[in-house]
């Protein structure tokens, strides 16, 4: 069901985490959505995740945006909870430094359903979007590498059909989050090889 409902400004994903569940995710409030659903909010989240932390202007320098613009959305993608200030980063106390809120997010799940099923639509293309640029860039890649010309590795291409009960494919996934979990914390942030990764991964049994 649809919800319109529109969410306080300081509202909070839903805590739905189960610790016997493969993801470990929160749902997305109404507020999240709304935030998420504007394309220039998830290129800015994106720009944070690289950077970890970073000011207005250093986004708006980054995607060539203006900076009073870049202003306004990072205050709608803090109000909606999912960046906030880093003022241990700041020169002074004008300064305003973001990062982004760590966590998992789920658009919804059958026990917590989307808040807001057009609002959810809309980030799903979105997000279907960005998984199809990604997969146009490792595509654009690819030749390079397998010929020889080029010896970096860049991206990851890799299929395999596996036959699993739904608990064990579960459990499979809990094991895969833990592993990036594990490397993203081990990742020392000041290493100059370290480099931002996006990574998509995309799983269906044979009754969809």
């Amino acid at each position: 069901m649809s919800n319109t409902q529109e969410e306080p400004a300081d509202a909070r994903a839903a805590d739905t985490r189960s610790e016997d569940g493969p993801w470990n995710e929160s749902v997305m409030t109404s507020a999240m959505l709304k935030a998420l659903a504007h394309p220039l909010r998830r290129r800015i989240t994106k720009v944070l995740a690289r950077r970890e932390f970073a000011r207005a202007a250093d986004v708006a320098a980054d995607l060539d945006e203006p900076a009073n613009s870049v202003s306004f959305h990072l205050r709608v993608l803090a109000d909606a909870g999912l960046i906030a200030e880093a003022p241990e980063r700041a020169r002074d106390r004008r300064d305003r430094v973001w990062t982004r809120v760590s966590g998992a997010y789920s658009l919804g799940t059958p026990e917590h359903p989307v808040e807001d099923e057009a609002l959810g639509g809309v980030l799903m293309r979105t997000v279907v979007d960005d998984h199809h640029e990604l997969v146009r860039r490792v595509a654009a890649w690819a030749p390079e590498y397998v010929t020889g010309r080029a010896t970096d590795v860049h991206a990851l291409f890799t299929q395999r059909t596996v036959r699993l009960t739904p608990a064990e494919f579960e459990a499979m996934m809990t094991k895969v989050e833990d592993v990036m979990r594990a490397a993203v914390d081990a990742h020392d942030s000041d290493d100059p090889d370290g480099r931002s990764w996006d990574i998509d991964t995309v799983a269906a049994d044979d009754t969809i």
